[in-house]
């Protein structure tokens, strides 16, 4: 396995694919990764020689990937519940922050159900 900004990427894959195992490159990024170091979008990251690798790692490098990024969303996030704003509330009380529906769905953001029982009625 190679291994680039501290993600080891798969060897049997292209090297379009096999950038995007690292996080903050997408398809369009590492379509352009490749561009500037001059290496084959369609060559295998097995057949990269270390020249190609050190140019790939170089121009990765100049992008914010990995921890760094993570943290910079998580610092965006904290800011947003810092200053009470709706999305910062959402995201404080663990629900989709996007408009979706709540009534039915937003399972994956909410948790699982929390059943609640109904009041019994009275009877005469």
């Amino acid at each position: 396995m190679a291994r680039i900004s501290g993600v080891d990427i798969p060897k049997q894959k292209r090297g379009v694919i096999a950038l995007t195992y690292i996080f903050g490159i997408g398809r369009s990024r590492a379509l352009s990764i490749l561009e500037n170091a001059k290496v084959d979008p369609n060559k295998k990251v097995s057949e990269w020689t270390d020249d190609e690798t050190g140019r790939i790692r170089e121009v990765v490098g100049s992008f914010k990937i990995e921890g760094e990024l993570r943290s910079e969303v998580q610092l965006n996030i904290k800011r947003l519940m810092d200053i009470g704003c709706y999305r910062g509330i959402r995201h404080r009380a663990g629900l989709p922050l996007r408009g979706q529906r709540t009534k039915n769905n937003s399972r994956t953001r909410k948790g699982k159900r929390k059943t609640v029982a109904n009041k019994k009625k009275a009877t005469k």
